[in-house]
C-alpha cells in the first residue's frame, strides 16, 4: 500500500515537472529569476561582470570590423589591441593623470571664484539673479557635493583594481573565443539542457540589446566629445583636458549628460569671456546634440528601443538607486533588455530591416 502510494506520488511529480518543463514561458519566468537572484547575491562582483562584458563585447565588435577589411588572425588583433590599451593606460598614468589633477583644481577653483566674486560688469540680469539667489547657499551646496566627490575618489583604489580584473578577464575571453563558444555550447546537451538553453535564450536577447547600445553609446561618446573639444580649443578654453575627459564620461550618459557637461562650460566660459562665450556654448551644445539626435541616432540606434525623455530620466534616477553611478550609464541599455523581454516594442533588427528592403525590391522587379 504505501509503496503504490509513494509510486503515485513519484509519478504526481513527474508529471508537474514535465508540465513545468514544457511550459516554456513560465519556465523561462522561473529561469529569469533565479538569475536576477543570482546577481544580487553577487552584487559586489556586479561591478566586474558589467566591465568585463563591456570591454569583451567591444574588443569582440573591434576584432570582427577590423577583420572585414584586413585577413589578420584574430588573437593578434585582440593581444594589439590590448597591448595599446595597457601602453595607454600607462601614458595615462604617468603624464596625463596629474595634468588632469592639475586642471580640475583649476577647474573647481573657476567654479568656486565665479560664485563668491562674480563679474557682473553693471549687467542688471545677473544682479539680479545673484540677489535671488543665495551664494552663500551655493557654497555651501558646492562644499556638500566636494565632500561626495571625495568620497568617490577615495573608492577610485578598488574600481582601480577592479578595472585591471576586468580588464584582464576579457582578454582570456577574446583571445580563445573560439574554445569558449564550443565550450560553452556544451551545456546545450544533457538532462538540463533546457534550463542552459533559457540562460542562451537571456544571453542573447542581452548582447543584442545591452550590447549594441552600450557599443552606440561608447561611439556617441566619441564623435560628441572630439567634436566639442576641437570647438572648446578654437574657443581657447582652459582646462580642456579635464573638459574633455568631463564631456566623454557625460555623453555616456543619455539626456541629461549634456545638461549636466553644460553647467561647468559655461561658467568657465563666463569666466573667460563673459556672456558672449557662454551664448557661444549653448549654440556650439545645440548643434553638437542635434547632429546627435537626427544624424548619430538614426544611424546608429536603428537597433535600440527609443524612449521618451521623461522615461529615460525616470529609469536614471532608479538606476542610479540601484547600481549608484554605474546606473547611469548602464541604466538604459537594461531598461532596453527588459523591454525586448517582455515584448514592448521589440528591437527592431538590421537585418530583418535589410530583408524587407530586398523584398520590395524583388517584388518591384
Amino acid at each position: 500500500m504505501r509503496l503504490g502510494n509513494t509510486n503515485k506520488l513519484r509519478s504526481g511529480f513527474l508529471g508537474i515537472w514535465e508540465r513545468f518543463v514544457a511550459n516554456v514561458r513560465l519556465r523561462r519566468t522561473v529561469v529569469l529569476l533565479v538569475v536576477i537572484f543570482v546577481l544580487y547575491e553577487m552584487r559586489e562582483l556586479l561591478s566586474l561582470i558589467l566591465l568585463t562584458f563591456i570591454f569583451t563585447f567591444l574588443v569582440i565588435s573591434l576584432t570582427n570590423f577590423i577583420r572585414k577589411y584586413v585577413k589578420i588572425p584574430a588573437p593578434l588583433i585582440v593581444s594589439a589591441v590590448y597591448l595599446l590599451l595597457i601602453g595607454s593606460l600607462y601614458l595615462g598614468v604617468t603624464i596625463y593623470l596629474p595634468k588632469l589633477f592639475y586642471q580640475t583644481e583649476s577647474m573647481v577653483k573657476y567654479v568656486m571664484n565665479f560664485y563668491q566674486k562674480p563679474s557682473f560688469d553693471g549687467n542688471e540680469i545677473l544682479r539680479y539673479v545673484n540677489n535671488y539667489i543665495s551664494t552663500s547657499t551655493i557654497v555651501s551646496q558646492m562644499k556638500n557635493g566636494v565632500t561626495i566627490l571625495f568620497k568617490y575618489v577615495t573608492s577610485i583604489g578598488s574600481m582601480g583594481v577592479t578595472f585591471l580584473l576586468s580588464l584582464f578577464l576579457s582578454f582570456f575571453f577574446t583571445i580563445e573565443k573560439k574554445r569558449m563558444f564550443s565550450f560553452s555550447r556544451s551545456f546545450l546537451t544533457g538532462p538540463y539542457d533546457w534550463f542552459f538553453k533559457d540562460i542562451y535564450f537571456f544571453a542573447e536577447k542581452f548582447v543584442n540589446t545591452f550590447g549594441v547600445v552600450i557599443e552606440t553609446q561608447f561611439i556617441i561618446a566619441i564623435v560628441n566629445t572630439t567634436l566639442t573639444t576641437i570647438c572648446l580649443a578654437v574657443m581657447q578654453m582652459p582646462q580642456l583636458f579635464s573638459l574633455s575627459l568631463l564631456i566623454f564620461l557625460m555623453s555616456l550618459i543619455p539626456v541629461a549628460g549634456v545638461i549636466i557637461s553644460a553647467i561647468p562650460m559655461g561658467i568657465i566660459g563666463y569666466s573667460v569671456g563673459g556672456l558672449n562665450y557662454v551664448f557661444y556654448i549653448v549654440i556650439m551644445l545645440l548643434v553638437v546634440h542635434s547632429l546627435e539626435s537626427y544624424v548619430l541616432n538614426p544611424k546608429l540606434m536603428s537597433n535600440k528601443t527609443e524612449l521618451p525623455i521623461f522615461y529615460t530620466f525616470v529609469v536614471l534616477f532608479v538606476a542610479e538607486k540601484f547600481f549608484g553611478v554605474w546606473g547611469l550609464i548602464v541604466g538604459i541599455p537594461i531598461f532596453t533588455f527588459l523591454l525586448d523581454i517582455l515584448g514592448v516594442k521589440p528591437i527592431k533588427r538590421k537585418k530583418a530591416t535589410l530583408g524587407k528592403i530586398k523584398n520590395k525590391l524583388s517584388h518591384k522587379e
